[in-house]
Order: structure tokens, then sequence, then C-alpha cells
């Protein structure tokens, strides 16, 4: 049994050891939070055996295997930096970390401790996602010729609506391009094979100052009572980027928190020579296959029906509803077969630090674009 604990119980260190249970040969021994009280209360609700007032007490725990960083942006860096120097297999949340910088010292940390290191990009994980990279693989959609899509929420449409994410100081320069964008990058990057080098970005805030909640509720849990304070935005609400691959393909996208009604919805359509692919999170059991000359597809996550490489990410007969707990169970998947085998595969399917701070340099150049209103190229 691989032993885990957990740094940082808001909402998705639940969903991480929910994923984790699922496995069956993953057990979570400590959970970790900002007050010991806060932690014991969070280990009874979630039944994990030990509560830990601080970092150092978990990572000194005997027999723990791995650890997940599920703590706010501005912490990633740091803890992730702890548990490599502890000797520990680690999974952090997304970002990776704050800066190009940091990105950099944790890739060298993580080679240099010989230990299996992961990032929290699921969206590559769904069935159909993961048939759409199998297929540019084996060559089904011809040459790449384009990528386009989005990724548009509306959780931040209102003024009064305000989180930690907008301090600057705790959710990092970039909101919504580091916050959804990343993963958009990430999935793209995935499903094609290519990495994006330059960008040229437009990013607008639409709210330069939003009403922050007095008695500190945010976003989620709306007070009707409240009173609120203003706050000033340095990050961004909505952006749009163009994009050039490594092998001179290119594509866009955009991404948005203030676009009312939609709620998670990543996209992207991939147009080759031969075939395009185009899939929506929002129903992620169907893949868009599109055809010149003859009738277009949709292909369910059948795994009949799927290709022989990915079908294993399907977990249930065809017309069985699988979504994101699922993706975020094969994610953790193949995260703990690298754990079980102690060492980093040679192709790994998850994504890794390297992975991680790909994204970092591509979400630094997209800042300094907007900044610079030009293109520019992401440091590697």
């Amino acid at each position: 049994m691989i032993n885990v604990g957990i740094i940082g119980s808001g909402f998705i260190g639940p969903a991480h050891i929910e994923a984790l249970r699922r496995l069956g040969f993953v057990q979570v021994v400590a959970l970790c939070d900002g007050s010991i009280v806060k932690a014991q209360e969070k280990s009874r609700q979630l039944n994990v055996p030990h509560a830990c007032a601080s970092v150092e007490e978990l990572l000194a725990l005997p027999n723990l295997h791995a650890v997940h960083n599920c703590t706010p942006n501005h912490l990633h860096a740091e803890i992730n930096c702890q548990i490599l120097r502890a000797g520990k297999h680690v999974f952090s949340e997304k970002p990776l970390c704050m800066t190009p910088d940091e990105a950099r010292e944790l890739v060298a940390l993580a080679e240099q401790a010989g230990v299996v290191h992961g990032v929290s990009f699921v969206y590559r994980q769904f069935a159909m996602v993961r048939q759409a990279a199998s297929m540019m693989r084996t060559g089904s959609l011809g040459r790449l010729f384009a990528s386009h899509g989005s990724y548009l929420q509306d959780w931040m449409l209102l003024e009064t609506d305000y989180n930690w994410r907008v301090d600057a100081a705790l959710g990092g320069a970039s909101r919504v391009v580091a916050d959804i964008g990343s993963h958009w990058c990430d999935t793209v990057q995935y499903v094609t094979g290519r990495r994006i080098t330059e960008v040229m970005a437009d990013l607008s805030t639409v709210w330069p100052t939003r009403k922050a909640s007095a008695g500190g509720h945010q976003t989620f849990s709306h007070d009707e009572q409240a009173e609120y304070e203003d706050k000033p935005v340095t990050t961004e609400d909505f952006g749009s980027v163009l994009f050039r691959f490594d092998d001179g393909s290119k594509g866009s996208f955009s991404v948005s928190q203030v676009s009312a009604g939609r709620k998670n919805r990543l996209t992207f359509e991939i147009n080759g020579s031969e075939q395009s692919v185009a899939w929506d999170q929002e129903i992620p059991q169907q893949l868009w296959v599109g055809h010149r000359a003859r009738a277009n597809q949709i292909l369910s996550d059948d795994p009949g029906l799927m290709n022989r490489d990915v079908a294993d990410s399907a977990h249930f007969p065809g017309g069985h509803i699988e979504g994101w707990p699922d993706a975020f169970k094969n994610m953790m998947a193949q995260f703990y077969r690298a754990v079980q085998a102690g060492a980093m595969p040679d192709n790994p399917q998850f994504a890794t630090f390297h992975d991680g701070a790909c994204v970092m340099y591509i979400i630094d150049a997209i800042m300094k674009s907007h900044q610079q209103q030009r293109w520019v190229r992401v440091e590697y």
C-alpha cells in the first residue's frame, strides 16, 4: 500500500482524496492545513487518520511515500521544494509555481531528487481527449494545420465576485490565463504533440475594481447582507491569444471568467490535412470528427470503439456517464503506477514538472506580449 499525505483541504484537496481512494492501492494517511484546528476538522470529515499542523510535521511521518500539494498558488513553489528535498514523490496542483525562475528550480530539484513528479493538468486524461491524441499520433488527422478554441467560465461575472485569485500576491500576476488558459495550453499541446513557441496576446480587465465582502465571504458563498469594500484588480478577466507551434502551424484561443452561462467550457478543435477533431469539456463523452468528402462523425467514449492504446481510459461500457472525477482518477492511476515502479516512465501520459514548467513559460510570454503589444517567443 502506498501512503500519501495531502497539504491543503480546500475544494481541490478532497477531490484528490476521492480519486486516490478509488485506486484501491493508495491510502491517504495524513492531512495538513493552515492550522491544526482546521486540519483536525477536515481530517475527521474526510476520515484521514492523522492531522498535521505544519508541512514539516507531515513530511516527518514514518512510511510516507508521496505528498500532494493542494495549497493556494503562492505556496506551490516553496512547498514543492520542501517535498522534493524530503525525497518524497510529489504531485502538485497547477500552476506549478508563480514564476519561470521558480519553474526552472523545481524541474532541476525534481531531477536531482529522482522522484516521480506530477502536475494536476486533468483535461488530457479524459477518454475522448486521449482518443484525439491517439488519432494525431497515428496519422489519422494528417499534417497539423491549425488549433483553436477557448476556456470560458462565468464565476467572476459580477462586480461583487471576489476570490483570493484576484489578488496578484496570492494568485500570481495572471489570473484567467494562469488559472484556466494553462489547462487549455497543456491539453492542446498534449493532443497535438507540438509545443507553443510564440504568442501574441491581448488581455482585458472588465472590473478594474471589485467589491470584496468585508466579512471575508468569497465567490460561491454569497451573503445577501454582506458589506463590501472596494479592491483594485490588476489581473485579467478575459484574454485572446494567437500562437505558433514549433512545427510552424498556428492557432488561437480565448479565455474568460466573465462569460455568462459558461461554467467550465474548455473546447478545442484541431484541423489536419485529412480530418479535424473537436471536443467540449461540458459534453466530454463526445469527440466530433470532421471530414471533407463524407459525413462527419460523433464518436463516443465506448472502449470498443476507441483506439486500443487509449481504450483503458474509459472504464465502463458505452453509454455510461464518465466525466471530470473519472479523468481525475485516470491521472492518479497513471501517476501511482509510476510510483509503484519507483521511477518516471519514459513517456509519461500524466503531466510532469517539465510540463508544468512549460506552461509557466507560456504564461510568462503571454503576459509580456500583452504588456509590450507584440509577438513574444516563449523562453524554454
